[in-house]
């Protein structure tokens, strides 16, 4: 079976992913009646299991919502020793490095990966192991914060395939690696 690792992320104009202080209320500054999906279910019909730092399970955690994934959920952090209880059925915590992290994932048949967070993210690009990013871009400046992107080794060659305009003012983008 063909592994993609995939993300589906949110940034301000100026490329941020959450604000000075850590917050992301901006995400839902613009009036969503309809309460659309900028097509995360469809996105998250094609995978099988996520992948997420330390920062994102944390703030995911401190959601006042019930548990928000249905898939496997595997936490990569160097510091966190363990799940907390209310959340040890939810998620594994795993660590090693990222190909030892994907072999274990991949050989309990979980092919399709959504990795999630930021230092995540950046360490999967530095290895050279994103295959598509979906990146919508909320129409504000934050003029700091934490960015979604970070230097890499090597330069990494995408071309869009989609873009979508959501609400008259949202846009996202769908990158897929070429040259992979």
């Amino acid at each position: 079976m063909k592994k993609k690792n995939k993300v589906f992320i949110a940034t301000s104009l100026d490329g941020y992913i959450s604000d000075r202080q850590g917050n992301i209320d901006w995400l839902i500054s613009i009036p969503n009646p309809d309460n659309i999906d900028f097509g995360y279910e469809e996105f998250m019909e094609e995978i099988d299991a996520l992948v997420m730092g330390r920062t994102s399970f944390e703030t995911v955690c401190g959601f006042d919502i019930d548990w928000p994934y249905q898939k496997p959920v595997f936490v990569l952090s160097n510091s966190l020793t363990k799940i907390p209880v209310k959340f040890n059925d939810k998620a594994e915590l795993l660590n090693g490095t990222l190909n030892e992290i994907l072999d274990n994932i991949y050989n309990r048949g979980y092919y399709h990966l959504y990795i999630d967070g930021g230092k995540t993210i950046q360490s999967f690009l530095n290895e050279d192991l994103i295959h598509e990013m979906i990146i919508t871009i909320i129409p504000i400046l934050l003029g700091g914060g934490s960015p979604l992107f970070s230097d890499i080794t090597n330069t990494l060659n995408f071309e869009c395939t989609d873009s979508r305009i959501y609400l008259k003012k949202i846009v996202q983008n769908h990158f897929k690696r070429i040259n992979y």
